[in-house]
This record gives C-alpha cells, structure tokens and sequence, in this order.
C-alpha cells in the first residue's frame, strides 16, 4: 500500500543561535507552507505587485499600517496552506532543565509526545539568573571536561520550592554534562528549539494519516543524525500512523 505524503517548505523566525534569553526575541516561529511551485510563484508575483519587487519579502514590511490590504490578501491566499509553530524561548529553556536533569533523554522532549512541564515553566520562565546559569552549564560544543564551577554556579542559583527540581542533584547534572561531552546521541541538543519545532511541524502536517517531504532553509541544528534521530523517534511514537517524515532536504540561500 503507498502511504500518502505532503511536500512541505519549512523556514524559521527569530532564532538567534544559543542567545536563548535575549530579552529583545522572546519568541522563536517555525512555519510550513504547502504550496506547489507555481502556487508560491503566483503568491510572490501578486506581492510583488503591491509591495514592489524585492529578492525577499519580510514581516516588516508586510506589519506597516499602510501594507495591511496586502497582509490581508496574503493571510487569505494561504488559509489552509500554512501553519506556524511559536516557542517561548525561556519557556523552552526552563523545560529543558526539568527534562534534562529528571527524565530520560527523549527526542519527545520539548513536543507534545513529551511531558507536560507547564507548572515548572511558570515557575521558572522569569528567573532569568538561573536560567542564564543552565545555558552556561549546557554549552559544551568544544567543551573537553566538566566545568565545576559551571555546575556550582547552577546550583547555587538553583530556586528553592520547586517541586520539579527536586530530584535535580550534584550527582545527576555532572552525569548529564558527562554525557553532553562526550556527544551522547540519547540526548537532543538541549540549547536547539529548531529541533522540537521540526517535530510540531511534522506533527501538524502528517496528522495521522500521511507523511512529510520537507524541504528547510539551510540550519547548523538540524543535522542529518538529529533529524534522523527525530524521524525513528516520530515514527516509533505514533506507530501504526505512517511515519510524520519521510524525507529532509536542506537547501543554501541564494
């Protein structure tokens, strides 16, 4: 039996590397369209017709009070067409402490097949501190040895009456960054929302019934392995759905 597919082009907004704090992007979107060639073509041509030709067309220009009947039009034309997956990047990076230093390692994480971890991202979200503290401690790209003091500084910033932290001991966050070093492939890269927004978006689109061709700009997280990784894992979670990713084609702005 074919199992039925979608071709989905997929970009992000707002990522801003592992500056996952900064205070002026708060917010990180992954979209998908699902439009043919010369569905896109049509939709470029008629904003060029309103917004005059440019190489590309970006949200500010098309947010300027006098360029909402083009806004219109375009959230019309791709009604149905179109999703947009949205992460709090502290959100994220107070989940990912709870995740990381209590649970397994999961490629779930940070998705909806995962945990819900709500009450300790209300709780966390705001202790920028701490939060800066974990960033700090979980960037170990190039890194050769734990970094004590990293971990000390971590867990003196650590928020007393959290009940989710409370299985977060010494011994278990050296164990992770242990890990982390050495490149365990068990552990998602805890600094990359692209990742688990990858997995929404295949989610969205497979739906249950059907799988995805995607087709991404150019990004340094979605590695082959880890996008692998993520596609066994979809697979295996929604078994005997199709599997959410068939294929992944990263493709160089031009």
């Amino acid at each position: 039996m074919t199992i039925p597919s979608v071709e989905i082009a997929c970009d992000e907004s707002g990522f801003s590397g592992r500056n996952l704090l900064d205070r002026a992007s708060p917010v990180m979107t992954h979209a998908g369209v699902d439009l043919s060639v010369p569905e896109a073509a049509e939709v470029v041509s008629v904003l060029a017709s309103r917004l005059g030709r440019r190489t590309e067309y970006t949200a500010s220009q098309l947010l300027r009070p006098d360029r909402r009947p083009a806004l219109e039009w375009f959230l019309t034309a791709l009604r149905g067409r179109a999703h947009v997956h949205v992460i709090d990047k502290p959100g994220f990076v107070a989940a990912r402490v709870v995740e990381l230093f209590t649970e397994e390692p999961s490629f779930g994480a940070g998705t909806r097949l995962g945990s819900d971890h709500s009450d300790a991202v209300a709780a966390l979200r705001d202790r920028t501190g701490f939060l800066e503290a974990f960033v700090d401690l979980a960037r170990t790209k190039r890194v050769r040895r734990i970094d004590r003091d990293a971990i000390d500084r971590f867990l003196a910033a650590m928020p007393a009456g959290v009940p989710a932290l409370r299985g977060v001991t010494p011994a278990r966050v050296e164990e992770v960054v242990a890990r982390l070093i050495d490149e365990d492939p068990a552990f998602p890269p805890p600094l990359e929302p692209l990742v688990p927004a990858l997995a929404e978006t295949l989610l969205f689109w497979s739906a249950g019934v059907r799988s995805v061709d995607v087709v991404h700009d150019e990004q340094s997280a979605l590695t082959r392995g880890r996008v692998t990784r993520l596609g066994a894992f979809l697979a295996d979670a929604v078994a005997p759905a199709p599997p959410p990713l068939r294929s992944f084609v990263k493709i160089l702005r031009g």
